[in-house]
């Protein structure tokens, strides 16, 4: 095996999955929808999907939107408590098919919380019948693992996705340097903006 071309295919694979998402009106729609949550954000998905949902979470919290992760085994054991109809709930699942992201989604329709964004890929996701709205990553995504099973590309665009969702959302709400810097209390990222801050005043 040539390492080196074995690696390139497979970054060059994942790179053109990301370039192949068809940024749909349904994606506005989900934008939109968070833009106007009047409560918190909450993010669900198990496994590769589940870290994704983890970091949209901890980006949309970073970035002026309230969110939170909730594990979908966990909410079968009280943490759907954590929520309240007026949240939106994000749920990723690239088959749609994770019995613990469904069984998740049916008990918050007996919460009343059913302003649900799916994001998915198959075309039979049974996701899709329990959100408002499908952000759609794509029917034809092709993992470059030769068993063909291991996600990474998917796992490629699902992230990009939630990025876009929520760089888009922070420019919507005129988030500033400023305000990432007062969520920003440790680290470099922080130490930057309080002192661009420091010396403007």
């Amino acid at each position: 095996m040539n390492i080196i071309e074995n690696m390139r295919r497979i970054i060059q694979q994942e790179a053109d999955a990301v370039r192949a998402i068809n940024v749909t009106e349904e994606f506005e729609a989900a934008v939109n929808l968070l833009y106007g949550c009047q409560g918190k954000v909450v993010t669900t998905g198990i496994g590769k999907a589940g870290f994704i949902a983890h970091k949209f979470a901890a980006t949309l919290s970073s970035t002026g939107t309230p969110a939170v992760y909730v594990h979908p085994a966990e909410a079968g054991h009280g943490d759907l408590g954590m929520v309240a109809p007026s949240d939106v709930i994000v749920a990723f699942s690239t088959s749609g098919k994770s019995r613990e992201v469904l069984q998740m989604l049916e008990i918050a329709r007996h919460l009343d919380v059913t302003e649900v964004v799916g994001i998915t890929a198959h075309s039979d996701s049974l996701l899709r019948d329990l959100s408002k709205i499908i952000v759609d990553m794509g029917p034809d995504i092709e993992e470059p693992c030769p068993l063909k099973l291991t996600p990474s590309a998917s796992i490629a665009v699902m992230h990009a996705i939630s990025d876009a969702i929520a760089l888009t959302l922070l420019e919507m709400k005129g988030f500033s340097r400023k305000d990432y810097g007062m969520r920003h209390h440790s680290g470099y990222l922080g130490t930057i903006t309080r002192m661009e801050e420091q010396e403007r005043q």
